[in-house]
């Protein structure tokens, strides 16, 4: 059940008027990926905007709203956790935690533990909280 449902549905309705940003001349040649990259060149017509038919560019008025930014798609902000001591500054009503990957197992057991014992989200637990190795 995800929290801060108008704020996900608001995201969602502007990302469906964002166009799919493109990198330029990716559908002519096979060697390029589609990943966007800004065009840069002098005569460039994407970068001109110059011929109809041609993709978008990236510009700031196609950014979502700053209530919504940072959001995991549950609704939680992400927070970053390396340590125990970090779960205390959360909220584990508003707030979901991303163990970090330089976190051994021994220390994210503690943290998963800690986590489960103050109803946290844990997005990317990897251990069971019970210890058994697998």
């Amino acid at each position: 059940m995800p929290i801060n449902k108008e704020k996900l549905e608001i995201r969602a309705k502007i990302a469906a008027h964002r166009p799919d940003f493109i990198r330029p001349e990716s559908w002519r040649y096979k060697r390029l990926e589609t990943n966007w990259r800004k065009p840069k060149g002098v005569d460039n017509h994407q970068r001109k905007q110059k011929s109809r038919g041609r993709p978008g560019i990236v510009k700031i008025g196609f950014r979502s709203p700053k209530s919504v930014r940072g959001l995991h798609p549950s609704g939680y902000t992400d927070n970053l956790v390396s340590n125990v001591n970090d779960l205390q500054k959360l909220n584990p009503k508003t707030d979901g935690v991303r163990i970090a990957h330089s976190v051994g197992t021994k220390k994210r057991k503690d943290i998963v533990i800690k986590a489960i014992e103050n109803k946290f989200k844990v997005f990317n637990a990897r251990v069971s909280a019970s210890g058994s190795k697998s």
